[in-house]
């Protein structure tokens, strides 16, 4: 026993963990006993034990463990930290208690986990215990279930989330274990008690029988709200109180605060989600879209079951959607469907579809089956729209949805079936519940008044799914008013949905802004007709404005009818007799004239016209009267909507009518002037496209073009009238289109060009018509109305109250115009990319993003987060895509529209951080994109808040400089500015004393403007806060801009846009005129401009009279800045000239402008340039420069005559502003420099000595300025100005510039220099090189560094150009000078030959190509060189000369050429008594030549112009934009063919090197440039002259196989472009000179013997080679032989013998057919007609007389066949070709005749098409016989003609006539190999297109084909000309001129 007394001993805590039970058993007794002593629940007692109660619940001996439950059950009850046990208690009481047979232990058990929940801590008792139902003993997961029960039951579901335990119910019902499962149905039970319903679902499947039962006890469940029954400890005070009213009896306001105790459940949220998309078929998107319904089936199916899941996990289920999206109409169009379990399910479908989505999103697919044929789809899709406003609130239901909809549902309440009008009344219904009266009333106005009592008897009915009680008494009292009231209310709302942009009174323009419809406030039943108190405008606008009438019955009309009529005209109404109708008609005709405007029953009289016969009236005459009286009742009368419609159907009936169509369109017109045009013309459209006829629908069509110029655009639906007029563009007949593209041009007139997006899917063919059409409006301004204004517009003089209203009138159809929803585009994945790390995929966002912009076109203005995403692009570190962010934004303005407001904050004002950018282009894009957003937002929104004073705030000079010249740019044009403005002052301020002199400019500059808007007191007291030095200075400059402060601009009045035609569009808005242009003439009248001219025009000089008076008077003070700009004076600039040379007037020449020059400048603008625009020209302040400039800028493309008649003037006015200080207007007048010298080059135009000599020395002033940006512009406008003056002449312009004190304008000047002799060669350097050069050479010494360096470069260049013979020309240079020369010129790895070619790619504005393929696509600059010239300098390019000094000897010429166009107008006779000199030597014997076919010069205008239009491309720098322009220069056949063989041999090389380069494969697009290059290769190959592509091929294969650093890939593609020339000569042997390619293969052959050829590593070459030949051989046979005449020594090579060798081996093969072939080209006609149809024969023989090549060869074989066949008919084969050609071939045959009879030969060419012969018949003293052959023998002149022509296809020149040519003898001597890119290649395709001016040529005796044909120089025949002679010649002409 001494154990027993031990523990006896012991305190409690230590016996409560005794291993012995009976200790245990005592220490929780006594525990027990401690814990019920103890009072303080803060007591430091508990802490001892709070290790132990685990112990106490899960004691291993069962009696000691229910002593231990009870005193743990008290632990927890009342000690304050028992809380931080419970999980580990509940754990075990869940593990050891739940398990003991004894019902005490789980009872307290249960107590215990209660208890717990009660301190609190019920998240960790549920979460215990739902552990504990996984656990496998069945006893422990009943007692866990019923725990949970109790818990619910006792706490409410508020404490126990329900959500966990309904997951696991399906669980627990699928126990095997009973008990389990009965448990599981009373927690069910239990669960259904507090939160009804929503258990349902979630429990949907499981066992029917158990659903049952649960069923069952759900049923007899109370369905009172269940409340708890126990509380927390937090909520024991609510517990008593609720106690205390119990007894008190007082149940109500405790149920009261009960009931918001059960918290509401939403069965959703129990549900679980299931992710399905991944369950989806792998073809469910292709089987969704199979034609087989079966297959379709199958897709919806899958979808279906997996839809079934009623929650669904989230993810991207975009694409899924836009799949199951075509359901909608489709379900609408269904309900044809008969049976009514199909309706009903596609009733369900489409509700279930609406619960998911907008109305607005679907509202399309419904309004478009409301015009369905079928009753029951109108019917249920009317009881669709009723089921849906039901769920629809006043907010989500707004006018614009609204106003379509009831428009539909009030056709259908006039259908003629009943249950349609039934389902529209109670969709209109409950359109009235929904929004009340206010809102649906004006769409009601037209209903009569049994409709009316319809609709509202079904709005009462209406239950509304949220619920709408109150507001209804009082809609009730407003809708009975007075008559007039409801006149009033139909008036403004109708007026504010349909006529929205119509010039509407002030007040009532206010009224859609209030949240009603109608009239805000004034239209109350006591003023019918508007209240005193809005004057004479509204009571006019309410008394004329929508006469409302209900519908009357027949009966009645006829009782008023008679009251005003004559009995007999009623009674013979519907006589049978039509005089007596006639007479009748005119009766009534009398009556209506006579009657008053309040006395006419308008409806009744209209009814009595529609009476039988009605509109089926069969004499025109009475139908005529009928249609008259219908116009003037609708003119005379109150003529309503209702009246309107009874007739509008006869009088479209009716319009296309011959005889009556006038009087119809009469009616409509005037019935249009009585219920406005939008409503006339909506009603009309529908009538006539729902009818057959295309003669009313095109004359519907003209009508409404009329009446929009008539009427104005005001309040036209832009949206329905493009849908009309798709149809009309699709209708099979022509003149319905014509008229539909008529109604388009008047259409564009008013919405501008915006309107053309809506078109842009239309065929090509169409879309031109269109575009032809806009062209013809464009310019032109909309005509001011002539009708409807006096009804429904203000008289003139009323002011407008709304400031706004001009913009509102531009907006307003911008806002018509359809939005597309983008917002499900705009995906997270979208987004995501955007923000991307890799710079490459947020490229690829952004041209996503860019890409859904321009395919909507319009958009909403919800564009889900991509604001966010494209502002954090704008500070991308990667330039470019800020940029393209920038693109992006303008893209948005424009497509968003006015609605872009609200993105203003987020979006805007970072674009405006941009500013602040380093890089000079970002800043220009991001003023651009602020720019384009102020055009849609107005200013309002940028100045209010604190944003821009913040942005202004940051130091940043770039961006402060920026956003002062912008905001300077844009306050002057505002009327007012929010009160923010000030918060800029103080920054303001500060950037006046800013480091940077641009910033303190530009504060300077926007001083005045912030005085305009804030005043001056203002500013001044803002200064309060400054230091007082910098005080004094800014109320210095506060003063100064005092003095300049514009005044505000007036508000325009309301004139200004109702004379343009109701609401002008944007364009047409005098918001972007400058701030005075926006105050209008109010009081002006419009018709009669002149009066409104006169003051203007009578000060002007004479000869501005009659041009000044413009066409439009819109603006007051600016009335006359309508017209020209620039007068154009005849001879004005020669007379100004003759002065300054006569010195009648100062000469154009000072360091610093006095003022006396001014004088004279003004005085001689007097008479050409605008009286306002001299004013603002020579304006003090600089503003009103930049307006003149701007101004100027925009005129520059209208008035091109008018800028170079006064282009002295001008030049000079600009060298004043190079004399101003500020900034803005020298970077306007740059700007404007660079338009203007584009534009005379675009025009031809050469500069004159004088207007150079006064402008260039000024603008090279200006190189030299600090700013880097003006210096990059100085630069830009020289190098435009070489395209106007010749270089040659700006050069000592340049030289003189390089003397200046200013370094900078040193430097730049030279590296001028260097630039223009890098792009035009030596030649430039005046007055000679060598004192250029040494000029230039003099700055290697300069004192600043940039000096030095740019007179380094320019000699540098010049070496690169021209070689070491620099050193000579410069001469003797310092040592130090010499050594940093040669050193540079080490440095620069450029290779001589490289130079001129890159200058080709960089500045093709300034290149006059040197080489040879360049030239061939490139004409000189500006079109310069002279017809004269080019024939000067194809004569002199004799072939040695071009080999040696080719270069220098052609610029020579170019100086000529230069002169030659600017001393023409000086001394004419000069240049023409040279020209002759030159010329003396190439006398030749006069030929008699053929007057050249017309279709010559056709082809070669068209020739020139093409190239001109693509030259810039091809030389661009973008390798795309080059290809592109290649290939389409390549596409145009007659292009193609004048390339050359040396051009074609570079260009093929030039391609295949590219494809070559490995680094295109690292571009982003390689994959894409090759694939175009290789595209354009064979394009080359098929389209350029076949002999001439040979040809360069053969060469290049030859050049790449004898190189050895050549690449054997590219010989291969040689070879691979060769074989599909082998592929084509089936198809092209006839067109190809065989001669030339003989010739060019023996030459390969002689260089490359066949042994060479075997050594190759790839056998390709030999293989390639006879293929070639093989082919050849196959397609000539024998004849072949007869084409080696042009090789010299056939020896030299195995050509010959191998082609014999081919002959024999194919004559083996086919017998001796080869000599037949030869004897004779009879035997093979013979043969080719016994095998094929004549005709063919005669086809393939006219072929060939018509190809360049083988007409010879063609006349040969006609002369042959005509002779052997003589009835032959050749007639049809001439009949279809032009007269020439008829002639041509009649000669041909003459010829042929001649020669074969002997009498003399007369050689034809072969080198050219028919169309370009020339017949040249040889003078009887032939100058050729003088030319004697090697053994000195004469012979006569044909065999020379023959060796002449061999000679010419030797060197590679086409057989053209020729009479001159070099020595024989030289020639024969020379290697027979062809100079392949020599400068006669060159020549000859650049001559060919000046054959036109070179015809003009004033020496008559040379023959133009002769240059035509060939490039080389002719001589006379004696002897060689001597170049030194020539050039000799050409420096006399030069220093004669200087």
């Amino acid at each position: 026993m001494g154990d027993d007394s031990e523990w006896l001993k012991l305190p409690v805590d230590q016996k409560c963990e005794h291993k012995l039970w009976k200790a245990r058993l005592s220490g929780y007794e006594e525990a027990l006993k401690i814990f019920q002593k103890i009072k303080d629940e803060k007591s430091p007692e508990w802490s001892k034990f709070l290790g132990l109660i685990k112990k106490f619940v899960t004691d291993s001996n069962a009696v000691v463990q229910l002593k231990g439950l009870e005193a743990a059950l008290v632990y927890v009850e009342n000690a304050h930290v028992a809380g931080k046990t419970t999980g580990e208690v509940v754990s075990g009481v869940v593990s050891k208690v739940f398990n003991q047979p004894k019902a005490k232990a789980k009872e307290l058990g249960i107590e215990i986990c209660l208890m717990y929940i009660e301190i609190e801590k019920g998240e960790a008792v549920q979460e215990e215990l739902l552990k504990g139902l996984d656990n496998k003993n069945p006893k422990i997961v009943v007692a866990c279930i019923e725990t949970l029960r109790k818990a619910l039951s006792e706490f409410g579901s508020k404490i126990i989330l329900l959500k966990p335990i309904i997951k696991v119910l399906p669980k627990l019902f699928e126990s095997r274990e009973k008990a389990i499962r009965d448990e599981a149905k009373l927690i069910a039970v239990e669960i259904y008690r507090w939160i009804r319903d929503a258990l349902r679902p979630p429990l949907q499947n499981i066992n029917s029988v158990q659903l049952k039962e649960l069923e069952e006890e759900w049923v007899r469940l109370p369905t009172g709200a269940p409340k708890p029954s126990r509380f927390l400890r937090s909520q024991q005070e609510l517990e008593a109180k609720l106690e205390l009213q119990q007894s008190a009896g007082g149940d109500a306001e405790g149920g009261g605060d009960d009931g918001d105790e059960v918290p509401q459940i939403d069965a959703y949220e129990l549900l679980e989600a299931v992710e399905v998309l991944s369950k989806l078929p792998k073809d469910f998107y292709d089987k969704i879209e199979a034609k087989k319904w079966q297959e379709r089936k199958e897709a919806l199916e899958a979808v279906e079951v997996l839809v079934k899941n009623p929650k669904l996990e989230a993810g991207d289920y975009a694409d899924l959607v836009k799949a199951l999206k075509k359901v909608v109409p489709t379900i609408l169009e269904k309900f044809k469907e008969k049976k009514p379990q199909v309706v009903q399910a596609l009733q369900e479908a489409i509700d279930a579809i609406f619960l998911t989505t907008t109305l607005q999103n679907i509202s399309e697919d419904v309004l478009a089956v409301m015009d369905n044929k079928n009753p029951t789809i109108k019917q249920q899709t009317s009881l669709f729209i009723a089921r849906s406003f039901r769920h629809c609130t006043a907010s989500t239901l707004p006018k614009s949805l609204l106003k379509p909809f009831c428009a539909a549902l009030l056709k259908h309440i006039n259908d003629s079936a009943p249950e349609v009008r039934d389902a529209a009344f109670e969709a209109l219904g409950t359109a009235l519940k929904v929004v009340g009266e206010k809102a649906v009333n004006p769409f009601l106005a037209d209903v009569d008044k049994l409709k009316l009592d319809k609709i509202k008897e079904c709005s009462e009915k209406v239950e509304l799914v949220h619920g709408k009680k109150a507001g209804l008494a009082a809609d009730k009292k407003e809708f009975k008013p007075v008559p007039g009231r409801t006149a009033a209310s139909g008036a403004a709302g109708d007026k504010d949905m349909k006529d929205i942009s119509a010039p509407k009174p002030g007040p009532l323009k206010k009224a859609p802004a209030t949240k009603a419809g109608g009239p805000p406030k004034k239209g109350k039943p006591t003023a019918p007709g508007g209240t005193g108190s809005t004057g004479t405008k509204n009571k006019k606008g309410l008394e004329t404005k929508e006469i409302v009438e209900p519908e009357l019955s027949i009966e009645v009309c006829e009782e008023k009818a008679s009251v005003v009529l004559p009995p007999t005209c009623i009674q013979v109404l519907d006589s049978s007799n039509w005089k007596e109708r006639l007479a009748c008609m005119e009766e009534f005709q009398k009556a209506v004239e006579l009657m008053d405007r309040t006395e006419m029953p308008c409806q009744a009289l209209v009814r009595m016209l529609a009476k039988k016969p009605g509109w089926k009236e069969t004499n025109f005459q009475v139908m005529q009267m009928k249609l008259h009286i219908v116009a003037l009742i609708a003119q005379k009368g109150n003529f309503s909507k209702t009246s309107a419609q009874i007739v509008l159907d006869g009088l479209v009936d009716k319009i296309g009518d011959v005889k009556c169509g006038n009087n119809a369109k009469e009616a409509m017109t005037a019935i249009a002037e009585a219920c406005m045009l939008p409503w006339t013309a909506e009603q009309v459209m529908s009538m006539a496209f729902s009818q057959k006829n295309p003669k009313n629908q095109s004359e519907t069509l003209n009508w409404l073009s009329n009446a929009i110029k008539e009427f104005g655009f005001s309040g036209l639906n832009v949206k329905a009238f493009i849908s009309n007029v798709k149809t009309a563009l699709a209708a099979t007949n022509p003149a319905v289109r014509t008229s539909a593209i008529t109604l388009l041009g008047v259409m564009y007139l008013y919405v501008g060009p915006s309107l053309r997006m809506f078109f842009e899917d239309e065929k090509p063919a169409l879309l031109s018509q269109i575009d032809a059409e806009f062209e013809k409006m464009q310019g032109q301004s909309p005509p001011a109305p002539t009708r409807g204004i006096s009804k429904h517009s203000t008289s003139g003089t009323d002011e407008g109250e709304d400031g706004d209203e001009p913009d509102d009138g531009g907006n307003d159809v911008v806002d018509l115009l359809p939005r597309t929803e983008i917002s499900d585009k705009i995906t997270s994945e979208l987004v995501s990319k955007i923000g991307d790390k890799n710079w490459k995929i947020r490229k690829e966002g952004l041209d996503e993003v860019a890409g859904i912009i321009n395919e909507a076109k319009f958009i909403q203005p919800n564009i889900g987060e991509l604001p966010t995403a494209l502002k954090g692009r704008l500070n991308d570190s990667n330039k470019i895509l800020v940029q393209q962010t920038l693109n992006i934004l303008q893209q948005l303005a424009v497509a968003m529209g006015p609605n872009i407001k609200q993105h203003v904050k987020n979006l805007g004002i970072p674009i405006i951080t941009v500013l602040g950018d380093s890089k000079n282009n970002v800043r220009a894009a991001a003023l651009a994109t602020v720019n384009a957003w102020a055009e849609q937002t107005g200013m309002k929104e940028w100045l209010e808040g604190e944003d821009l004073s913040e942005e202004l705030k940051k130091e940043n000079p770039f961006l402060r400089q920026e956003l002062l010249g912008w905001l300077a740019e844009k306050l002057p044009s505002l009327r007012s500015t929010p009160t923010d403005l000030i918060l800029c002052v103080p920054h303001l301020y500060s950037c006046l004393e800013d480091r940077n002199g641009d910033v303190r400019k530009k504060a300077q500059d926007a001083l005045p403007f912030f005085m305009m808007h804030l005043g001056y007191e203002k500013m001044a007291k803002a200064t309060g806060k400054l230091k007082p030095t910098s005080k004094d200075q800014v109320l210095a400059m506060l003063e100064k801009a005092k003095a300049n402060m514009p005044a505000k601009p007036a508000a325009p009045t309301k004139a200004t846009s109702k004379p343009m035609g109701g609401s002008a569009p944007a364009k047409f808005q005098p918001a972007s005129a400058p701030a005075e242009d926006s105050v209008s003439s109010s009081a002006e009248p419009r018709p009669d401009p002149k009066k409104a001219k006169a003051p203007g025009v009578s000060s002007k000089a004479k000869s501005a009279q009659g041009k000044k008076v413009p066409s439009k008077t819109s603006l007051k003070e600016d009335e006359d800045k309508s017209g020209p700009i620039f007068i154009v004076v005849p001879n004005g600039k020669e007379q100004r000239m003759k002065d300054e040379k006569g010195l009648k007037v100062l000469k154009w020449n000072f360091t610093t402008p006095r003022d006396e020059y001014i004088e004279q400048l003004k005085t001689q603008m007097s008479s050409c340039v605008a009286k306002w625009l001299q004013d603002e020209m020579f304006h003090s302040d600089f503003q009103h420069h930049n307006k003149a400039l701007a101004v100027m800028v925009d005129h520059l493309e209208s008035e091109k005559e008018g800028v170079i008649g006064c282009l002295d003037l001008i030049l000079k006015w600009l060298t004043l502003r190079f004399f101003d200080t500020n900034t803005s207007v020298l970077m306007k007048a740059l700007e404007y420099l660079k338009l203007l010298f584009t534009l005379l080059s675009e025009e031809e135009y050469h500069l004159t000595e004088n207007e150079a000599s006064s402008f260039i020395p000024y603008l090279i002033l200006k190189v030299g300025e600090p700013k880097d940006v003006i210096r990059k512009d100085v630069r830009a406008i020289l190098n435009r100005m070489c395209l106007v003056y010749p270089a040659s002449k700006m050069f000592p312009f340049i030289m003189e510039g390089t003397k200046s004190k200013n370094s900078k304008q040193r430097a730049e000047c030279l590296e001028e220099l260097g630039c223009l002799v890098e792009s035009y060669g030596m030649n430039v350097c005046q007055p000679t090189p060598g004192k250029a050069l040494k000029e230039i050479a003099i700055h290697i010494g300069d004192r600043d560094n940039a000096v030095r360096n740019a007179a380094l470069n320019t000699i540098v260049t010049v070496y690169n150009v021209h070689g070491d013979q620099v050193f000579k020309l410069i001469g003797n240079l310092s040592e130090k000078d010499m050594s940093m020369l040669e050193e540079r010129i080490k440095r620069s790895a450029k290779r001589p030959s490289a130079a001129p070619i890159k200058q080709v790619e960089e500045k093709p504005q300034r290149t006059q190509s040197i080489s040879s393929n360049a030239n061939m696509l490139r004409k000189g600059p500006a079109e310069d060189m002279s017809s004269k010239l080019n024939q000067a300098r194809s004569m002199s390019g004799h072939p040695e000369a071009a080999q040696m000094v080719r270069r220098e000897f052609q610029l020579d010429l170019d100086e000529i050429e230069n002169d030659n166009g600017t001393v023409r107008c000086e001394m004419p006779e000069l240049v023409q008594h040279k020209l002759d000199d030159i010329f003396e030597p190439v006398l030749i014997p006069e030929p008699k030549i053929r007057a050249v076919s017309p279709h010559f010069d056709d082809m070669h205008s068209n020739t020139a112009s093409t190239i001109n239009f693509i030259i810039s491309q091809v030389a661009s720098g973008d390798i795309n934009t080059s290809i592109q322009a290649l290939t389409q220069l390549f596409q145009i056949e007659s292009l193609a063919r004048e390339a050359s063989t040396g051009v074609l041999k570079d260009l093929m090389h030039g391609l295949i090197t590219l494809m070559l380069d490995s680094r295109i494969e690292d571009l982003e697009e390689g994959q894409q440039v090759i694939r175009s290059v290789n595209l354009l290769v064979v394009k080359v190959l098929e389209k350029s002259d076949q002999t001439n592509i040979l040809s360069a091929l053969l060469v290049l294969l030859q050049d790449s196989l004898l190189a050895t650093a050549s690449s054997p890939k590219f010989s291969e593609l040689v070879m691979k472009c060769l074989w599909r020339m082998v592929r084509l000569l089936p198809d092209t042997i006839n067109s190809i000179n065989l001669d030339r390619i003989l010739l060019d293969i023996h030459i390969f052959m002689k260089v490359f013997p066949k042994e060479k050829l075997k050594q190759c590593k790839s056998e390709f070459p030999i293989r390639t080679l006879k293929t070639l030949l093989h082919t050849l051989c196959k397609l000539k046979g024998p004849k072949i032989l007869d084409h080696l005449t042009m090789i010299d020594n056939k020896n030299e090579s195995e050509l010959e013998a191998h082609l014999c060798r081919m002959m024999k081996h194919s004559m083996d093969q086919t017998g001796s057919k080869s000599d037949k072939e030869t004897e004779k080209g009879a035997s093979r006609l013979d043969e080719k007609s016994s095998k094929a149809k004549v005709n063919d024969f005669l086809a393939e023989i006219f072929k060939k007389i018509g190809s360049k090549e083988n007409t010879k060869e063609g006349l040969a074989e006609l002369y042959e066949y005509k002779k052997k066949y003589s009835d032959a008919d050749i007639e049809p084969f001439l009949k279809n070709s032009s007269q020439f050609f008829q002639s041509y071939v009649e000669r041909g045959l003459r010829v042929i005749e001649m020669e074969r009879e002997g009498k003399g030969r007369i050689p034809t060419s072969t080198g050219i098409s028919p169309q370009m012969e020339v017949t040249c018949v040889p003078t009887p003293t032939s100058t050729v016989s003088s030319i004697g052959n090697t053994n000195g023998e004469e012979v006569g002149p044909s065999v020379y003609l023959e060796r002449l022509k061999i000679l010419r296809q030797r060197c590679g020149l086409d057989n053209a006539k020729q009479d001159d040519r070099p020595p024989l003898t030289s020639l024969l001597s020379k290697p027979a190999v062809p100079t392949v890119a020599s400068s006669t290649d060159m020549l000859h395709s650049k001559l060919s297109q000046l054959r036109e001016s070179r015809e003009q040529h004033q020496h008559s005796d040379l023959d133009s084909n002769q240059i035509h044909s060939s490039g080389t120089m002719t001589t006379s025949s004696s002897s060689t000309a001597n170049i030194d002679d020539l050039k000799k010649r050409l420096e006399r002409i030069k220093s004669s001129r200087k």
